[in-house]
Order: structure tokens, then sequence, then C-alpha cells
């Protein structure tokens, strides 16, 4: 799983990344740098159910920001520092989705137009 999200690591700025279930359970966590608090001693489910119907966040606070993204299993937190570039990590998002079970949403008037597959 660390292979994953190592081109996501390795962008400036980024603290770490969380993947939880839906029903706020920690799936895997890497950090870049020690934390004073254990995620795993925190009630996520409380969090994680507010976020239904969210595909998307960005949460920005004093010093640091919080990318969210909804997964095939789950949702993927992404830890920023206030200067990293959230293109980037979007961007990698983008790519990392089929590797965690769900399809990229196409963007543009390509949506509209798919291929048909020859059989």
């Amino acid at each position: 799983m660390e292979k994953l999200f190592r081109d996501i690591l390795s962008i400036d700025d980024v603290k770490g990344v969380m993947l939880f279930s839906f029903e706020g359970d920690i799936i895997h966590k890497q950090f870049l740098s020690q934390s004073s608090v254990d995620p795993g001693s925190i009630d996520w489910f409380p969090f994680i159910e507010s976020l239904k119907g969210i595909r998307e966040a960005d949460l920005v606070y004093e010093n640091s920001r919080l990318y969210i993204r909804k997964t095939g299993s789950g949702y993927l937190m992404v830890l920023l520092g206030f200067f990293a570039p959230i293109v980037m990590v979007r961007l990698n998002c983008d790519l990392l989705l089929p590797s965690l079970g769900q399809k990229a949403v196409p963007k543009g008037l390509g949506r509209f137009f798919k291929r048909k597959s020859s059989s």
C-alpha cells in the first residue's frame, strides 16, 4: 500500500495520507514525520459520517489543510501544509483512484462521448 501513496507523499509540503473505510476505520496511514497524537486512538466515525454525499473537499485551517477524496472503499485524507500545490495533489489522487477500486470521473465533454468496444 505504501507504493500507492509514494507519489502523493513526494509532493512538496505534503505531511501524510490516511485511508478510511466508510465505517471510520483506518485502512492505511503514512506520515512523513511523527505526530504527538496517534490517529488510531481517535474515533473517526462521526467525522467520516459527516462526509456522506461529498466526493471531494479541501478544508483550510490557519497553518494546514486537509484534502479529502471519496474512493471506492472509503475516504482518502491527505494532510497538507499551507503551501502544498493542491493541483498536483488532485492530479495524483485522480491517478490513484483506479488502484483503490474506483474509476476516475472524466472531465469536460469527453464524458459524453464514449467509445464503443468492438465485440
